[in-house]
């Protein structure tokens, strides 16, 4: 039963806290708009996205404005293109991306995601032509966001995908210097990618989806500060178990979102993704968080354990609260995303390796993180390698949205605005990885892959 008091704190966290829906993601098999005509196949796409997501933007509008809930994005996510475009003649699959942007801009969303290719075996044609345009797509659309799978736990690391995604990295960069290098923030590199992530860039809609799913990503990092603040100086038990009630609390309401969502729009409930997702605005930092448990600055000796117990009870409380989990569901650390963060590199806290042990208890990886505009296409594909590789022994999701700073050095900056915040630029290893990264081929499964 719903009480004076729940309605109270829930505003409070709304107004004070920086509580809110992140996003509200439709997902939409496109598997149907296969054509051997690319003008045919396009259009089918448009016409399918638009119709299903028309009243996508209103519905959110009209939740928001019935429970008082901020929602932040409405977005789309679309069957890999990689697989859809492969029936068509034509291997100028940018027309797909155009075909994406146009019905992002139809339907009003803020992004759409599945400018995408799976490739943690191996390579189709329609993978290679899909990879090779990923530069001048996400250089030529501003909605359209891009996801390349290069590893799993169950085939290993596809080490000529991931060499190839450093050469991709740095064309998107170069295509996009005059605009901060955006096309990289459009771009993420994956192990064991969920196929129901509704946050961006990394969305899309996997082969084992409905036809049409709506899928809500939650938020509310600056509401577990609070509560922690309020709790004190208590042990950790204590601290465990503020988290999971707040966490609880929190994606309860996006439960809620995404019930009246699915009703509304006739479109089936699929998960909620309770991820902390913090912003650039202060108060709503994953970093300010671990420094309420008692780190002088995030970087700093405890923070990779804060945030495991962070990411823990995060999921321990949320999946209390919905009938349906999933996308990725925990703790993000993007750098330019988090005020904290960005302090923290600022000050020299915070380093590229320590984010790296960071990424092995939390639910992404390195994202969004600003590297010197000279470093080279293989530094980039090792950096990709290391992080995949966790991902692959630890069986969890891992991704890299690392964005090269064309023309700027280490502790300049570069301004995305929004969302994606500002990012200092952070030093990398002067030392070569070229010979390694140019031997290909794949690295083997892990033995405990090995469970049929």
């Amino acid at each position: 039963m719903i009480n004076t008091y729940d309605i109270l704190e829930t505003i409070k966290m709304i107004q004070e806290e920086h509580l809110d829906i992140r996003t509200i993601t439709m997902g939409i098999s496109l598997r149907d708009c296969c054509h051997s005509d690319i003008k045919v196949s396009t259009q089918k796409v448009y016409d399918k996205i638009t119709k299903r997501a028309e009243k996508l933007v209103s519905t959110g509008e009209e939740i928001e404005r019935k429970y008082g809930i901020p929602i932040i994005n409405k977005r789309i996510s679309v069957t890999p293109i990689a697989l859809v475009a492969e029936s068509c003649d034509s291997k100028d699959y940018v027309q797909y991306a155009y075909a994406l942007q146009k019905a992002a801009e139809a339907t009003g969303v803020n992004f759409i995601g599945g400018y995408s290719a799976l490739v943690h075996k191996g390579y189709t044609e329609g993978d290679r032509a899909l990879i090779a345009s990923i530069p001048e797509a996400l250089a030529n659309t501003n909605n359209v966001c891009s996801s390349v799978n290069v590893a799993t736990t169950k085939a290993g690391i596809n080490m000529d995908a991931v060499a190839e995604m450093g050469r991709i990295i740095k064309q998107a960069a170069e295509l996009t210097k005059d605009r901060d290098s955006i096309g990289c923030a459009k771009l993420v590199v994956f192990a064991n990618v969920p196929e129901d992530n509704p946050f961006m860039a990394g969305a899309f809609h996997g082969v084992g989806e409905p036809e049409c799913v709506i899928n809500v990503g939650v938020s509310g990092p600056g509401v577990v500060r609070a509560a922690l603040a309020k709790a004190g100086d208590c042990d950790f038990s204590q601290v465990a178990d503020t988290i999971k009630k707040t966490a609880f609390k929190i994606t309860r309401m996006g439960q809620l979102v995404a019930c009246e969502a699915s009703e509304a729009l006739g479109v089936p409930f699929g998960i909620v993704d309770l991820s902390l997702a913090p912003t650039p605005a202060i108060g709503d930092s994953v970093a300010h968080i671990l420094e309420e448990m008692g780190l002088e600055k995030c970087g700093t000796h405890g923070t990779t354990a804060a945030l495991a117990l962070l990411n823990d009870a995060v999921k321990k409380g949320g999946v209390m609260a919905s009938s349906h989990v999933g996308g990725l569901s925990g703790a993000f650390i993007p750098v330019s995303e988090d005020a904290g963060m960005i302090d923290a590199v600022k000050c020299g806290a915070l380093s590229l390796e320590k984010l790296e042990a960071m990424t092995a208890v939390c639910s992404v990886g390195l994202d969004m993180i600003v590297v010197p505009g000279d470093t080279t296409a293989e530094t980039l594909s090792a950096i990709i390698a290391d992080e995949i590789a966790i991902g692959v022994i630890n069986t969890k999701t891992t991704a890299v949205r690392v964005i090269p700073a064309i023309g700027k050095k280490i502790g300049e900056e570069l301004e995305f605005g929004g969302l994606l915040g500002s990012g200092p630029v952070m030093p990398v290893s002067n030392f070569s990885s070229e010979r390694f990264v140019k031997r290909g081929g794949r690295i083997p499964a892990p033995m405990h892959s090995l469970k049929n």
